[in-house]
């Protein structure tokens, strides 16, 4: 067997599944689109949701303090 051969059918094959994925993904698109403006905002655009440093900093604690609780039982059953 070709190399080249077997690439080009390899290729050809990836752009057949590329064509059926676009054509999903337009479909997605016009029944978002259909439903109204809550469901047609665009993927792209979404907005990331930001955690305060007050946040961030208690879940680190809680994690810190969770990790602690399960290094000090890992000690007590090893020692």
């Amino acid at each position: 067997m070709d190399i080249r051969s077997a690439i080009k059918r390899e290729e050809r094959k990836l752009e057949g599944q590329l064509g059926k994925l676009q054509n999903q993904l337009n479909g997605v698109r016009a029944a978002a689109k259909a439903l109204g403006s809550s469901a047609s905002r665009d993927f792209a655009s979404a907005k990331k949701h930001f955690l305060s440093a007050a946040a961030r900093a208690k879940m680190s604690k809680a994690a810190k303090k969770r990790w602690a609780k399960i290094k000090a039982q890992g000690k007590k059953t090893l020692g």
